[in-house]
């Protein structure tokens, strides 16, 4: 019989109230908002991450966080691969991504660390680079430093983009559990229309 994979949504950050909504925990995000739309319980706390359990589209899932820091984020992903019996193939990674601009996503079937320290650590643990990955933008670091960056909080101005792509990151998700990768990177690594607006009424004459 054919085996049924059990999706597994890894989204990556870091733990704990001091990294909160901080940029490098947009994957994080993601995984929050699919687990409340999904309506599953992220909260099986396990040695390296903690996670939830469902189905989607008679299909079962995985929703999970590392509780590892994200340079050692390939310690909860091996682990829920070996837990799961899944194929790296079965994964999709969300996580951050400087090098894209605020609010735009990009899906990827594959590919290199790109200097990301949680991608790094997942290749090296699950030893192939072939694995589905979900980049949200958090835009460069400016006159920062990318630490500072991606530890950085964003502003009130930034929020509702974030918002945005964290929510079109979630539809790219269920895209790819239902209708595939190929159909998920086609539709939604065009970059987004801006929202509709009414033109202005004519002034008096």
């Amino acid at each position: 019989m054919e085996r049924t994979p059990t999706h597994l949504i890894v989204g990556l950050g870091n733990p704990g109230p001091r990294y909160r909504d901080t940029r490098h925990n947009v994957g994080f995000g993601c995984v929050d908002l699919l687990a409340e739309r999904w309506g599953i319980a992220v909260n099986d706390r396990r040695r390296t991450t903690v996670l939830g359990q469902g189905y989607r589209d008679g299909a079962p899932v995985v929703l999970a966080k590392p509780r590892t820091f994200m340079n050692l984020s390939g310690e909860s992903v091996a682990y829920l691969l070996a837990r799961f019996g899944g194929r790296a193939a079965d994964l999709v990674i969300v996580y951050d991504e400087m090098a894209l601009p605020l609010g735009r996503i990009r899906l990827r079937a594959r590919g290199s660390d790109a200097g990301h320290n949680g991608i790094k650590d997942i290749i090296r643990n699950v030893r192939t680079i072939d694995f589905p990955r979900l980049r949200i933008g958090i835009g460069g670091p400016g006159m920062s430093g990318s630490v500072e960056h991606v530890l950085g909080r964003f502003s009130d101005e930034e929020k509702p983009a974030v918002d945005a792509a964290i929510a079109r990151a979630a539809d790219a998700v269920e895209c790819l559990l239902s209708e595939g990768i190929d159909i998920a990177m086609n539709r939604y690594n065009t970059d987004p229309k801006p929202p509709e607006t009414e033109p202005p009424a004519d002034g008096p004459a």
